[in-house]
């Protein structure tokens, strides 16, 4: 947690999910230049005659160590032969903010936590709040719920407060509000428990989610939502990422996800994109 212009945030965590090893993109350096011979790593100089077997195959994913790739790194620049080597990161507790910075690095692919489907929890909070319970209710509810960045609870209450705001305005605008808020196969729990909002919720949450629910209600959220998503960089793409992110001159956020991705990246990696100071 850390304290910026005056409000406390939590920083995302991320887990290295897996990675493709750095011998491939050796192999296919080696391929160009035909050099199988003067590679340090045994494996890289059996490949110029034979085809890889299963434990060949192993022992090149599991190279530590490469003079060709360093040397193509960082002394004639020959970036692209790092597009060989991938790495997927599972991130945690990042922020819609940042995830409109971070996909802006378009050479990734990139699954993220979407608000379509999971707000369900969200929306019977407010659908029991006005059948039972009042504006507390909801923000007690979704203060629960841990789904923001931002980690002073009085802020927090703000930004509940106007997410409630925004749904009493709609709800006072559709006229059949409850079909765009609940399943069809729960509407007999609005009924059945009006007037015990815990009860109601209760039931709602155990009952069918309504498919697509974000759609009607995406609008209510900020930029402080935490994000979850898996990500998956080439080598080439990830020195990119983290030579413009995790630096001085990057949003706060988006430079707390680069150093928690650069802090799960394996030395064997970092040794080719990131240069020492």
């Amino acid at each position: 947690m850390e304290e910026i212009y005056g409000i406390k945030y939590t920083k995302p965590e991320v887990v290295l999910l897996q990675d493709t090893g750095i011998g491939v993109a050796e192999a296919a350096a080696r391929t160009c230049y035909d050099s199988f011979e003067n590679s340090e790593n045994n494996v890289i100089k059996s490949i110029r005659n034979t085809l890889p077997d299963e434990s060949m195959k192993e022992e090149l994913n599991s190279i530590m160590e490469s003079d060709l790739l360093d040397n193509l790194a960082w002394t004639y620049f020959h970036h692209s032969i790092l597009e060989h080597a991938n790495l997927s990161y599972l991130i945690r507790g990042t922020s819609r903010g940042v995830l409109q910075e971070h996909a802006r690095h378009r050479i990734q692919a990139i699954s993220v936590r979407s608000t379509r489907y999971t707000m369900s929890s969200i929306i019977n909070a407010f659908v029991a709040s006005i059948n039972g319970g009042d504006k507390e209710f909801f923000i007690q509810k979704v203060l629960s719920y841990d789904m923001f960045v931002t980690a002073d609870e009085e802020y927090n209450r703000l930004e509940i407060s106007a997410m409630y705001d925004k749904l009493m305005f709609q709800s006072q605008r559709v006229e059949d509000f409850l079909s765009i808020a609940v399943a069809k196969s729960s509407l007999g729990f609005v009924e059945e428990f009006n007037g015990d909002a815990q009860k109601l919720y209760e039931a709602l949450e155990a009952g069918k989610k309504k498919r697509n629910v974000g759609d009607a209600f995406k609008h209510i959220i900020s930029d402080n939502v935490k994000v979850d998503m898996v990500v998956t960089f080439n080598l080439r793409s990830l020195k990119n990422y983290l030579t413009l992110r995790d630096s001085g001159a990057a949003y706060f956020q988006i430079r707390w996800l680069a150093e928690a991705m650069k802090a799960a990246t394996p030395k064997k990696y970092l040794d080719l994109i990131v240069k020492e100071k």
